[in-house]
């Protein structure tokens, strides 16, 4: 379990960038040559996680849990069967808000736009490494746990048109149009594109 310790504001950040740049020096923690983990430390907030490859499937949830390389979460091991059984090489797990929490409903009740920016910075660079950037939408209903989380996902599908990204999702959608969460798909379960934009102008 991990229940945030206090709001994101009264942390001193590293930066996306500073952050990155630690993720690709060799530790003894785990491999950086498999796996893009960003900032490299178990912390309060997390931007990147996943496996490193030519072809990723860019999976976004709402806020991270407690994955770590080679510990990973129910979750992120039906991420990484999916992105492996649709013919992608590696996986990314991204989210809408970087704070770490494994209840959502302890996410932080006002948006620490610092954290925001720095998070945005980090979703640039993942469609960057991307030669085709593929964006599975897998956040469930969890996006309506708070107000701040539409307006954030729309900061990304705007940076996500400048790098030409294909949004899909895999699953059922909910009655509201939420793409179904990565937890109880089947195996085999196929991606399909997702109207994104169409999406959030359905939102309230």
């Amino acid at each position: 379990m991990h229940i945030p310790n206090g709001t994101t504001a009264q942390l001193e950040l590293v930066s996306f960038a500073d952050a990155l740049q630690a993720a690709n020096t060799p530790n003894d923690d785990y491999d950086v040559e498999k796996w893009i983990y960003v900032p490299n430390f178990y912390s309060e907030y997390r931007y990147i996680l996943g496996t490193r490859g030519k072809n990723p499937l860019i999976c976004i949830g709402i806020n991270p849990s407690t994955a770590q390389p080679g510990d990973l979460d129910n979750t992120l091991k039906s991420v990484e069967r999916i992105a492996l059984g649709n013919g992608f090489d590696s996986f990314i797990m991204f989210n809408v808000y970087a704070q770490r929490a494994t209840n959502p409903d302890a996410m932080e009740k006002q948006c620490n736009a610092l954290l925001h920016r720095e998070n945005m910075q980090a979703f640039s660079y993942v469609l960057s490494i991307a030669e085709n950037p593929v964006v599975w939408a897998a956040w469930g209903t969890i996006i309506e746990k708070r107000a701040y989380l539409p307006q954030c996902l729309k900061d990304m599908v705007q940076i996500g048109q400048s790098y030409g990204a294909k949004w899909v999702c895999a699953g059922k959608c909910s009655k509201m149009g939420h793409p179904h969460h990565p937890l109880y798909l089947r195996k085999d379960e196929k991606v399909y594109p997702f109207e994104v934009e169409k999406y959030l102008n359905g939102m309230p």
